[in-house]
C-alpha cells in the first residue's frame, strides 16, 4: 500500500512539474530581442514588391513578417543574414505557419524589380523583396526604428550603402513586435543568430495569444 501511495504522489509530483514548467514556458519573455509589451504602430506606406505587385499595410496584416533592409549589391552581410533566415524559415513557420521574410532594398536605384525577383529567389521561392522611392523608405526606416545612408564615395554605379543589420518582427496586426539586433565583435560580421530567432519567435507568439 505504501509503494502505491508513494507512485502515486510521484506521479502527481511530475505531472504538477510538467505543468509548472509548461506555464513558465508560455510566460517567458524574449531573450534575445527588444520586445514591446505595447507593439508600435506602422505609419501608411506603400511599395512594390519583386513581382511588380503593391506592397503596403494591407500585406502585413494577418502575418508575421521578418522585414531585414539590405540590397543586392551587399558584400557580405545582406546575403549572410538572408541565408540565416533562410535555414530557419521552416522552424520558424513551424511555430507559426503565417510567417513571411521581406527584404527591403535601400538601393532603389539599381535594385531594379527585375533585379530583385532574381536575388531573392536564390534565397528562397517564398522571400519577397520591395522597393521604394526614398521618400518613402527614409521614413519608413525611420518607424521602424532602422538607418541607411549611401555612401558619400558615390562613383557611377558601383558604391556601398550603409545600413541596419538589425531585424524588425511585425506581428499580424501589422504593428511592430520586436527588433532583434545583431552582436557586434571585432573582426566578425554583425550576423544575427538564428537559433535566436527562432527561440524568441516561439516566447513572442506564445505572449501573443
Amino acid at each position: 500500500m505504501n509503494k502505491l501511495l508513494i507512485a502515486i504522489v510521484a506521479v502527481i509530483s511530475i505531472a504538477t512539474g510538467f505543468l509548472l514548467y509548461q506555464k513558465s514556458f508560455n510566460l517567458a519573455q524574449p531573450e534575445h530581442s527588444l520586445f514591446y509589451q505595447t507593439p508600435r504602430t506602422i505609419k501608411p506606406f506603400a511599395m512594390v514588391d519583386h513581382q511588380g505587385t503593391t506592397f503596403a499595410n494591407e500585406q502585413l496584416i494577418g502575418k508575421w513578417s521578418w522585414v531585414f533592409f539590405g540590397y543586392t549589391s551587399c558584400p557580405d552581410v545582406c546575403p549572410t543574414t538572408l541565408q540565416e533566415l533562410n535555414f530557419v524559415y521552416d522552424e520558424l513557420k513551424a511555430i507559426n505557419e503565417n510567417a513571411q521574410v521581406l527584404l527591403v532594398s535601400v538601393d532603389p536605384q539599381r535594385d531594379t524589380v527585375e533585379k530583385l525577383a532574381q536575388y531573392i529567389a536564390y534565397f528562397n521561392q517564398e522571400f519577397k523583396a520591395l522597393t521604394a522611392d526614398h521618400s518613402v523608405l527614409f521614413p519608413f526606416a525611420r518607424n521602424l526604428g532602422l538607418m541607411y545612408a549611401i555612401s558619400d564615395e558615390k562613383r557611377d554605379d558601383n558604391y556601398l550603402v550603409d545600413h541596419s543589420a538589425s531585424i524588425v518582427l511585425i506581428n499580424p496586426e501589422g504593428k511592430i513586435a520586436a527588433i532583434f539586433k545583431p552582436e557586434h565583435e571585432l573582426g566578425q560580421l554583425p550576423i544575427i543568430s538564428g537559433d535566436n530567432l527562432v527561440s524568441d519567435f516561439a516566447k513572442i507568439v506564445n505572449l501573443s495569444e
